[in-house]
């Protein structure tokens, strides 16, 4: 199955999938509103201002898995995303990032390695997974890694030029 054929929802309820993005850079974030992370939020909407002329997204996902930090409605998360950082990037409905109940998006995401050839669960909110033009996953990375990091920006930037 291509990421492209699994069903996914926006924040508003729109039946979507990864073919919307067709053609274009994805970085897909699982999101969370009442993280120690959450401040990654600029740095992405940042991203998303940079290079979204360039042919680039990011892609925010709620989950609520760790530590109960995202309980909010649609409603709830789109208010703070957009009142407090601004956010202008796609959102997708709450899932779960891990476990029996793992959305197929993140089945299919998580089978891919890290920097260090690490794959498998979503260690935390805001790890990101990069997608290519064709929806191939060219990297993997984890929480910590900021979205402006070098490591980040030199991948977007690789996917780009591609």
């Amino acid at each position: 199955m291509s990421l492209y054929d699994i069903p996914l929802r926006t924040l508003s309820g729109a039946e979507t999938s990864l073919a919307e993005y067709k053609g274009k850079t994805v970085l897909v974030v699982n999101v969370a509103s009442k993280c120690g992370l959450t401040p990654q939020y600029a740095e992405l909407e940042n991203l998303q201002k940079k290079y979204a002329a360039r042919g680039f997204t990011v892609l925010g996902v709620p989950c609520n898995q760790f530590g109960g930090q995202e309980p909010g409605t649609t409603e709830e998360i789109e208010e703070f995303c957009s009142t407090t950082y601004g956010v202008t990037f796609p959102m997708l409905d709450k899932v779960e990032v891990n476990g029996d109940t793992r959305h197929p998006l993140y089945s299919e995401l998580t089978l891919t390695p890290d920097a260090e050839g690490a794959a498998g669960d979503v260690q935390w909110n805001f790890e990101k997974f990069l997608l290519t033009s064709d929806g191939t996953i060219a990297g993997r990375f984890r929480p910590k890694t900021t979205p402006e990091s070098a490591e980040i920006v030199e991948a977007i930037e690789r996917q780009l030029q591609a």
